[in-house]
């Protein structure tokens, strides 16, 4: 970790504690806005295929939501969907192929992502973006979803209405909002229960929800489509802990695909996953 990283670590650290101590209701509003921060916006090279793509935009809140449509004369369409401090020009790969085996895709950057406008998104945000793209440029046919889009997807599913006949890719989604809260107490250092609990106040008063609602494990249990999920054995971001414990409740409508070596990041660009998520989709969603 760069060492300017690990002095601002320490000082939200201490001045998290300073707020529980002084400002209890702060210290839980602050905890919070820190976890719906993404650090940077993705700053790496823009994918090529969305160069010649068409623009597309809407307003959420307030805040304008931008991406692109790939393929427009597709019978089917497919929705990609990254995560958490990533973008949608990291999906170059998935969105070709499934532009050229006649998809049309549709790609948009989460608010405070990339192209977005915004400085902080939550999973409700997240999963109130996409019926909207549902209703304005859908029917949505496919989802494909990464880490926290997994989770935003499945939020999202459990409200729009679909049928069997409909697709959802995850691809090492973020399982469980309790596992993410856990990552990031583990980055500032905090073992401070009073800072934990006020954050878990915080996110109960905003969404009327405990922390373990935001579960995938807990949502895929009302969703008709049918489900790929794909798990790389050595991610230790959403690790294979979390599928496991998917895998014992048996899903009828979700089948699993496991890769070993390829980690968090690298398994959404991989040719063998991109081709299995390809074929699942055809053997389900039929393009006309």
């Amino acid at each position: 970790m760069k060492i300017q990283k690990k002095v601002l670590y320490i000082f939200l650290r201490y001045k998290l504690i300073l707020l529980s101590i002084l400002f209890p209701k702060k210290c839980g509003n602050y905890a919070f806005t820190l976890f719906c921060t993404p650090p940077e916006k993705f700053k790496g090279s823009k994918a090529k295929i969305f160069e010649t793509a068409e623009p597309l935009s809407f307003l959420l809140n307030n805040i304008r939501i931008n991406g692109f449509r790939v393929s427009a004369s597709g019978k089917n369409k497919v929705l990609l969907l990254h995560g958490f401090c990533s973008s949608i020009h990291k999906f170059e790969k998935l969105t070709l192929a499934f532009s050229q085996s006649g998809y049309e895709v549709l790609a948009f950057d989460a608010p405070a992502h990339g192209i977005s406008e915004g400085k902080t998104v939550n999973a409700l945000d997240y999963c109130n973006m996409i019926p909207k793209i549902n209703e304005t440029y859908g029917p949505i046919d496919i989802y494909v979803a990464h880490s926290f889009g997994g989770l935003a997807a499945c939020l999202a599913l459990e409200k729009i209405i679909h049928s069997e006949n409909t697709v959802l890719a995850l691809i090492a989604p973020a399982a469980e909002t309790t596992r993410a809260l856990d990552n990031a107490y583990t980055i500032l250092n905090i073992s401070n229960k009073k800072i934990k609990r006020l954050m878990i106040e915080t996110i109960r008063e905003r969404s009327g929800k405990l922390p373990e609602w935001f579960s995938v494990k807990r949502a895929i249990k009302n969703i008709k489509a049918k489900i790929l999920w794909v798990q790389d054995t050595e991610d230790f971001i959403t690790p294979m802990e979390d599928v496991e414990k998917v895998m014992e409740d048996k899903p009828v409508n979700t089948s699993f695909y496991i890769t070993q070596g390829l980690g968090h990041h690298k398994i959404y660009r991989n040719d063998k996953v991109i081709n299995e998520i390809i074929s699942f989709s055809k053997g389900h969603v039929t393009v006309d």
